[in-house]
């Protein structure tokens, strides 16, 4: 006879090994999700704490600045190095393979507009990023079949030109009507897409490199860590007062302000983005002797597991705070009594609880395992040639 309780402590051993060896195989890049997870943290602290705009290194208690603005660029440079792996990474897919893939990711993008619309409707006060991830998803699918070098320059290049052109942009008067403003939300131009493009396209660049090569990772961290110097370091420099954005076009240009979408940002968050992926790429990399299947790589799992599910991660944390505030202060919109309430650490806690919870025993996070079943079933056929996904395990 069998013993039931030993049977289901096997069945949750086996599950438990089958999600820890996908999470932590050889067809994913874990200082992805690590990147990932570290983005997601970032944008709920730029979300729920008190964060001023300056980074002091020499003052420990403006740390926590680093994560305005400077989470959301990661996150979307890391949406490009997404659409580079799941299609192929260094060696892209072709043909109908490519076809089916774009197929998906346009449909993807409609789906994450629509979440991004209800989570709008919650009415919690934070400028939702899915509409404009939907966006950059769409503008970035011509780039999917150019090749690494033409991808770089053409992300260098929009990320010197479109700051200037979208100081021009901003000043329409068409932002200031009703209709205009409800557009901005619609079309999240909060994270403006001409600009933001060229971070897509600099993270579909170094994944098309080939993000698990040594070589790349170096690179990353080399090249965005002298942007990200060039870009603050003129800032600090050129002596410019805050108010100098609101009343030249020089000014507008030339900052690194938080979601300013400023020169000197694009430059410098940018290059901070490329140096925090090809970092955690290689602290996470199987060379090290802290793999992600040795002790130490396991401490790095929680982290690891929110990145793996960051669309639910994120719409959690939205959702959450919509509850909260409705029952607390009775306006989900307040965002000075919600943010006394000291927020970050509660909800941080519980979503990476959560989510290596659910990693480990359940797999993929619930909202990717829908978007990627709706897709393949709406769109058939196979487009991919990694499995590495960037929405979750398998």
């Amino acid at each position: 006879m069998t013993d039931p309780a030993s049977d289901a402590t096997e069945a949750v051993r086996s599950r438990l090994s089958r999600n820890g060896i996908q999470l932590n195989g050889a067809g994913r890049i874990a200082g992805v999700d690590f990147a990932r997870g570290l983005a997601i943290i970032g944008m709920l602290a730029a979300h729920l704490l008190w964060l001023g705009d300056d980074v002091v290194l020499a003052d420990p208690s403006t740390w926590s600045n680093i994560a305005a603005g400077r989470s959301s660029i990661l996150f979307a440079t890391l949406a490009g190095v997404s659409l580079g792996l799941m299609t192929g990474g260094r060696h892209p897919v072709r043909g109908s393979a490519m076809g089916v893939a774009r197929r998906r990711i346009a449909l993807r993008a409609a789906l994450l507009w629509v979440l991004g619309v209800l989570l709008i409707g919650t009415g919690v006060p934070v400028y939702v990023i899915l509409p404009a991830y939907a966006v950059l998803f769409l503008l970035a699918l011509p780039a999917l079949t150019l090749s690494t070098r033409v991808v770089l320059v053409l992300a260098a290049v929009l990320a010197v030109v479109m700051p200037f052109a979208q100081v021009l942009l901003d000043a329409l008067p068409f932002w200031g009507t009703p209709i205009g403003e409800s557009a901005a939300l619609m079309i999240g131009w909060q994270y403006p897409f001409p600009v933001w493009i060229a971070f897509v396209l600099a993270g579909l660049g170094i994944a098309r490199a080939g993000l698990q090569r040594r070589g790349v990772q170096v690179g990353a961290v080399l090249a965005g860590g002298a942007l990200a110097a060039l870009g603050y370091g003129l800032n600090a420099a050129s002596g410019l007062a805050a108010t100098d954005e609101w009343t030249s076009f020089a000014g507008a240009v030339w900052t690194a302000r938080p979601h300013s979408s400023g020169l000197l940002e694009v430059i410098g968050s940018g290059g901070f983005a490329l140096a925090v992926i090809g970092g955690c790429v290689l602290v996470c990399g199987p060379w090290w002797r802290g793999s992600v299947m040795s002790p130490a790589g396991w401490t790095v799992l929680p982290v690891r597991a929110v990145g793996a599910m960051p669309l639910s991660a994120y719409t959690a944390q939205l959702v959450i705070w919509a509850i909260a505030a409705a029952v607390i202060l009775g306006d989900p919109s307040d965002l000075q009594g919600f943010r006394d309430l000291d927020p970050f650490w509660p909800i941080t806690g519980v979503l990476i609880v959560a989510a290596t919870v659910w990693a480990l025993t359940i797999g993929r996070g619930p909202l990717e395992a829908a978007t990627d079943r709706v897709t393949r079933v709406l769109v058939p056929g196979r487009a991919d040639t990694t499995g590495e996904t960037r929405l979750g395990p398998r």
